[in-house]
């Protein structure tokens, strides 16, 4: 059996203003996820050998749109293994992170992650969004196929500070894979940007794979 081919050379050409710190701490976060999920099924273990490509590559394409100030608030809902929160606190180091999760065991796994990475400007919550204190908002609340869009919607669009000292406008960032237009339609949210992640980034095959911006 063939070994699979290293992904970190590929990944660096799709993201080129990443530095080689960013990516030393990239390294180490998904040696620990692939860690942490033999105990723990974090990642669907047959995604494990695309873990860099099908996973990380799929979060990190943020970074080819969002521009944060420091002391910037971020708040990644449902985390599970830190995905996409870890990664942009990684990418982001002038911006303070909250990562949230529910279930207590992959919280356990993220503060171990985050502990073992140094990530000073992270913090890790065990809590649903609806039970934040009210005046507890951020610059942006991010989530990864959480749950349908009306409803992570409704979760968290008081949670969202009003502003536009970032790029873009304070707001919801949501990874989505699949068709959202009936979801959107019915619930008759109206998102202020769409990207195509599967255009944007074609070589990784993420096939139907969106970053939806809802300014607040």
């Amino acid at each position: 059996m063939s070994e699979a081919p290293d992904p970190w050379p590929t990944l660096q050409g799709w993201f080129p203003d990443l530095s080689e710190e960013v990516w030393e701490k990239l390294r180490t976060y998904t040696d620990l996820l692939r860690e942490w999920n033999q105990k723990i099924n974090l990642v669907s273990r047959k995604d494990m050998e695309r873990l860099e490509i099908k996973h990380l590559a799929h979060c990190l394409t943020i970074t080819k749109f969002l521009r944060l100030m420091p002391k910037a608030r971020v708040l990644d809902v449902g985390t599970g293994g830190g995905l996409p929160g870890i990664p942009m606190a990684i990418c982001y180091p002038q911006a303070k992170f909250t990562l949230m999760d529910s279930i207590a065991k992959k919280v356990m796994v993220v503060e171990d992650i985050v502990e073992r990475l140094a990530l000073p400007n992270t913090e890790v919550l065990r809590a649903r969004a609806e039970e934040l204190p009210r005046k507890k908002t951020y610059d942006f609340v991010l989530g990864r196929a959480v749950t349908a869009l009306p409803v992570f919607f409704g979760w968290v669009r008081d949670k969202v500070a009003k502003g536009a000292r970032n790029s873009p406008a304070n707001g919801i960032l949501y990874l989505k894979g699949g068709d959202y237009t009936e979801e959107l339609k019915s619930s008759g949210l109206t998102p202020a940007k769409i990207w195509n992640l599967d255009e944007l980034l074609p070589e990784a095959e993420l096939g139907e794979k969106y970053l939806i911006h809802f300014k607040l």
